[in-house]
């Protein structure tokens, strides 16, 4: 069963944790994200110690198929976010 984590749940968990308001834990989130977002166009990578890092990456245009129809149509060129966990966010996940 997949669940969701959303924003006003992480926001709900920093209002316990810290004590701040939940508008001030808010802005923090949305700080956080602004900055995490801004530094990959920047630069095209952000690394956070301990937990991983984002790499921004361009994939060119290519043609591709629905495989329930089998139909081809040409999937757009456009930027993805790949993610790489850090060797302690692994070893953590797996104990």
């Amino acid at each position: 069963m997949r669940v969701n984590l959303t924003k006003k749940e992480i926001v709900n968990s920093i209002y316990m944790q810290l004590g701040f308001s939940k508008k001030v834990c808010e802005n923090l989130l949305e700080d956080f994200f602004s900055i995490v977002i801004e530094e990959l166009i920047q630069n095209k990578k952000v690394k956070i110690s301990n937990f991983g890092t984002f790499i921004l990456r361009f994939k060119k245009s290519r043609l591709g198929r629905n495989p329930k129809t089998l139909k081809q149509s040409i999937i757009s060129e456009r930027n993805v976010i790949l993610f790489k966990p850090s060797k302690e966010f692994k070893n953590f996940i797996n104990e």
